[in-house]
C-alpha cells in the first residue's frame, strides 16, 4: 500500500477535524505530499471522517489521476495540487469549514492581525480568494493566484485552507486561523478591531522562526499550535 503513514496520518487528523470543530459532517478535506514520489495521498469524498480507514485514503498525482484506491477522491484535489505545485517545502494542505473563518469568508473580510499569533500564516493577513463553485479547477486556479507568501486564505462564501511542512504544522495553522477569526469577529461585534502594523507582524513572524524547541526532524514550530 502506497504512502501508508500519509494515509494513517490522514486518517487521524481527519478525526481531529471533527472532534476539534473544524468543520461538520463531510465537509472539508486533508492532503499530504510525498516530493521524491510527486504523488500526494488526499482523503476520499463523501466518507465521513471517523469511517475513513487507511485503504479509503487515495494516491494522485499532480495531474489528476489516481495511482492507487477504489474510492473517489476529494473533489477539492485540484486545490491541493496547486499548494505542491507552487509552494516548495509545503507536504501537507488542510482544509476546513470552519465556523469563524467561513464567518469572515462569507462577509467577504480578510483575517486580519487582530492578534499576533496570525504570524504563524507567514503574513500581516489573510488573503480572500473571490468565490467559485466547490471543486473546479477555477476554485483552485483563484486560489494559485491569491494566496502569495501567505500559508492559508479564506475562501469566500466557503471555508479556508492551510498548508504547512507537515500534517502537524498545517492543521495547526487551521487551529490558530479559526481561533484568530473568532477573536475578531467577537471584536467586530464589540467594537472596532485594534489591528497590528505590518512591522509589527514582520517582528513576529521572524521571532516565530526560533520559537519552540528543535524537533527530532530538525524543524521548529511556526506558532503556538504548529
Amino acid at each position: 500500500m502506497l504512502m501508508e503513514q500519509a494515509r494513517k496520518d490522514i486518517v487521524e487528523y481527519g478525526k481531529k477535524l471533527i472532534t476539534e470543530n473544524l468543520t461538520k459532517g463531510t465537509a472539508g478535506n486533508i492532503s499530504i505530499f510525498d516530493p521524491e514520489n510527486q504523488t500526494m495521498a488526499i482523503s476520499p469524498s463523501g466518507v465521513a471522517y471517523c469511517d475513513t480507514k487507511p485503504e479509503d485514503i487515495v494516491i494522485m498525482d499532480l495531474k489528476g489521476n489516481i495511482i492507487e484506491g477504489d474510492k473517489k477522491p476529494s473533489s477539492e484535489h485540484e486545490l491541493h495540487s496547486v499548494f505542491y505545485r507552487n509552494k516548495p517545502g509545503i507536504h501537507a494542505v488542510v482544509h476546513t469549514h470552519s465556523m469563524y473563518c467561513t464567518v469572515l469568508a462569507c462577509l467577504g473580510i480578510p483575517l486580519q492581525s487582530v492578534h499576533y499569533a496570525l504570524a504563524d500564516a507567514g503574513t500581516a493577513a489573510l488573503p480572500l480568494a473571490p468565490y467559485r463553485t466547490f471543486g473546479t479547477p477555477e476554485l483552485a486556479e483563484e486560489v494559485g493566484k491569491n494566496i502569495g507568501e501567505s500559508r492559508a486564505i479564506l475562501l469566500s462564501n466557503h471555508g479556508m485552507v492551510a498548508c504547512g511542512d507537515t500534517i502537524r504544522s498545517a492543521f495547526g495553522l487551521a487551529s490558530t486561523c479559526e481561533w484568530c477569526a473568532e477573536v475578531q469577529w467577537r471584536c467586530l461585534c464589540a467594537g472596532k478591531p485594534n489591528i497590528l502594523s505590518d512591522e509589527q507582524m514582520k517582528v513576529v513572524i521572524e521571532k516565530y522562526k526560533t520559537y519552540g524547541q528543535v524537533r527530532e526532524d530538525g524543524t521548529t514550530p511556526h506558532g503556538y499550535n504548529g
